[in-house]
């Protein structure tokens, strides 16, 4: 019995077996993609800090003073701050519309529902060029028939900016409600609760994670919208993206690069504060 003890104490400890080279090969095939699409975004980070105001490969130094006249400039702090607002409140009346109109067209059964769909859908495929320059034209037109400022006007550029992020609210609400189980919802009709208290208490919970990543897209694509706004915006009211645009008519310094530094940060800190409450890999 001792001699069989000692035998087992005596078989040598497991050991992990050493990484493959085809394994090994695959992450770092994985690894250089995912430098490769992250490279324009650390190169401008990078490109920030040039002293100088040509850039030069290799820098002769590194400095804020980019970031100190981005500030200053307020042509900048003015078109952030509208970016600001006009994303903020097309972010939430997309996901209020884009709820209501994902639940009635995925619950209920009507004629033109795969019109309306396809309507409300239309703008992730048409170029946004395109689509800004017919808004343009449409609000011309809604101007001589009822005789009021349209073009140029706070209210006017919001209702652009939701018919251009209303698509994403419909199409990450839709799949959730896919995948929706309805037995719970039939279970809380069952014990009294009635339509409203069913949806407010019950279905916008399970449709949390697409809601929220639906407010989270259309805040981004709206605050970076260019193509669309740029025919909408009055005199002496720019977004920030037209501000970032007019700057770069005449100036190569890396102002541009400082302000689009900020903007990166600002959104990845805005998507990790997120993706903290709600997995946005649940729905994206």
């Amino acid at each position: 019995m001792v001699s069989e003890l000692q035998a087992e104490d005596q078989t040598p400890p497991l050991r992990r077996r050493p990484i493959g080279w085809r394994r090994f090969g695959t992450r770092v095939f994985v690894g250089l993609i995912f430098l490769f699409m992250l490279s324009p975004i650390i190169f401008v980070l990078w490109l920030s800090f040039f002293s100088d105001a040509i850039p030069t490969f290799p820098p002769s130094g590194y400095t804020l003073h980019w970031y100190v006249q981005a500030w200053q400039n307020q042509a900048f702090l003015g078109g952030f701050i509208l970016s600001l607002k006009v994303a903020a409140v097309a972010a939430v009346l997309s996901v209020t519309l884009g709820i209501a109109a994902a639940l009635g067209i995925a619950r209920h059964t009507f004629r033109g529902a795969s019109l309306c769909n396809g309507v409300l859908m239309s703008p992730l495929i048409v170029p946004g060029i395109v689509a800004g320059i017919a808004i343009y034209l449409f609000y011309l037109r809604a101007e001589n028939l009822l005789n009021m400022d349209i073009v140029g006007t706070f209210g006017g550029l919001i209702a652009a900016h939701v018919c251009l992020t209303i698509p994403w609210t419909m199409r990450l609400v839709s799949a959730s409600i896919g995948g929706l189980d309805s037995t719970v919802e039939e279970a809380a009709r069952n014990l009294g609760a009635s339509g409203l208290q069913t949806f407010w208490r019950v279905t916008l919970p399970m449709l949390r994670p697409a809601i929220v990543a639906s407010g989270l897209f259309s805040f981004i694509i709206s605050f970076e919208n260019l193509e669309v706004t740029l025919p909408l915006v009055g005199p002496g009211h720019t977004t920030l993206p037209i501000a970032i645009m007019q700057y770069l008519e005449f100036n190569l310094d890396p102002t541009i690069a400082a302000v689009s530094a900020v903007q990166i940060v600002l959104l990845g800190i805005v998507m990790l504060v997120t993706d903290r409450f709600v997995k946005l890999s649940q729905v994206v």
